[in-house]
């Protein structure tokens, strides 16, 4: 049997391969200088929409009302106040069951101060145009102004009348210095939007800690290297909502190329066609089991094996070819590759993830079969009979042809009849 790129355990350390422009596809040749350049870009000033952060988190809600009661909430890349999380959680803290809530800014953010102005912003500060990084804490929230309802008017005024619970930052607020990985800890569940170039340390972090999280991240990252053995160890998967659809977020008046200016609030706002949330929070929609027909039967009525009497099987690893969900055979009991976007609908307890048809690298001692380029020459001429080079070192390869990345999923309880 051909080697395939699988993991059998989470890894020890995370690496920086996720590192680059927002949009990237994979960050595995990038080296910490893009780092520095995406932050110095601001390519990851995208803030979550109110009513993005309502949906999803509602969905968990409906699936077990406790989700949140008596949790420390921890938004720590989130500026106090003006960070739509850290509104949502101080508007619900009440009906949600909250213990504490807790936000961290970061140094430098473009829009710390615009809608509360702490004095921790500017104290000490040379550049009061690079506002400090804050922590800002909240145990309860009570009518203060009378009106008889607890809501985030309330919330601006205790935190306007008790600045024991504002903490101007010795460092940055980066989610890696100390004092933020301190406030972690103290943490049960983390809900933002991280620095999507950060990605895979940012999930690392969580998962060393033993964190629950909420998060978005860029729909590719569920593939990094550094990211899917977490979702083979089931210790991270889809969310609920916006997955394979994108999702618009505001982004700061500076910028000048964005998708439309939002009536309500006047923001720019930017779409991100590869955004989803990811979570290890349990919520009803894994646990649906996918209805499937037989292998006779979808190759008698599926449009897409149309003409075939059996389904393709890869040179390079022995797996059955499965171009979509719906064409799951419930009969199969081997190895089938599926399309990434099926982690949108895996359950856990129907299927297990055994590895992934990654594209190749000749470093990766998971790789899958590397052809040689005499091989890439040969299977080139086979097809249009001249001279050139097709390249056959990337995911599956079914008779010469390059198969997109497909996870690797058997049944963990398939059902009797024929597996042929």
């Amino acid at each position: 049997m051909s080697e395939f790129f699988v993991y059998l355990r989470p890894p020890k350390a995370v690496r920086h391969d996720a590192l680059g422009e927002l949009m990237a596809r994979d960050g595995k040749a990038v080296l910490n200088r893009g780092l520095t350049a995406a932050r110095e870009a601001k390519k990851d000033e995208f803030y979550t929409r109110y009513v993005d952060i309502q949906k999803e988190v509602e969905a968990y809600l409906e699936f077990d009302q406790e989700t949140f009661r008596d949790k420390v909430v921890y938004c720590n890349c989130d500026d106090p106040f003006e960070s739509n999380f850290f509104k949502y959680f101080a508007a619900n803290f009440n009906r949600l069951g909250l213990r504490k809530l807790v936000t961290t800014s970061r140094k430098g953010s473009t829009i710390a101060g615009m809608q509360l102005t702490f004095d921790e912003y500017i104290q000490g500060n040379r550049t009061p145009k690079r506002p400090n990084a804050v922590a800002v804490e909240i145990e309860e929230v009570t009518d203060l102004n009378g009106d008889g309802a607890r809501d985030i008017e309330d919330v601006r005024l205790f935190l306007e009348q008790n600045p024991h619970r504002r903490t101007r930052l010795q460092g940055d607020g980066d989610f890696r210095s100390p004092e933020c990985v301190a406030l972690l800890r103290e943490a049960d569940i983390v809900v933002t939007n991280p620095p999507f170039s950060l990605f895979s340390e940012y999930v690392s972090l969580l998962i060393q800690n033993d964190k629950r999280f909420l998060i978005i991240g860029n729909t590719n990252a569920i593939t990094y290297q550094d990211v899917f053995p977490h979702v083979m160890a089931n210790q991270l998967w889809l969310g609920c909502t916006n997955f394979n659809v994108g999702m618009f977020f505001e982004v700061p008046d500076s910028y000048t190329k964005f998708h439309h200016i939002d009536e309500a609030t006047g923001k720019k706002m930017a779409r991100v066609s590869s955004s989803c949330w990811y979570t290890n929070l349990d919520h009803g929609r894994r646990h649906r089991p996918l209805s499937l027909m037989t292998m006779s039967d979808n190759l008698r009525y599926s449009p897409g094996l149309k003409g075939k009497e059996a389904y393709d099987r890869y040179d390079n690893y022995d797996a059955i070819e499965v171009g979509t969900y719906k064409e799951i055979p419930s009969d199969f009991d081997g190895v089938m590759g599926v399309p990434v976007t099926f982690l949108d609908k895996y359950n856990p307890d129907q299927f297990e993830i055994v590895g992934t048809l990654e594209s190749s690298n000749p470093d990766n001692p998971y790789r899958t079969r590397w052809y040689t380029v005499q091989d890439q020459k040969d299977s080139f001429y086979r097809r249009f009979g001249k001279a050139g080079n097709i390249p056959l070192n990337m995911s599956g390869v079914i008779n010469d042809v390059k198969v997109y990345k497909r996870i690797l999923i058997r049944h963990r309880r398939p059902a009797e009849g024929d597996n042929s």
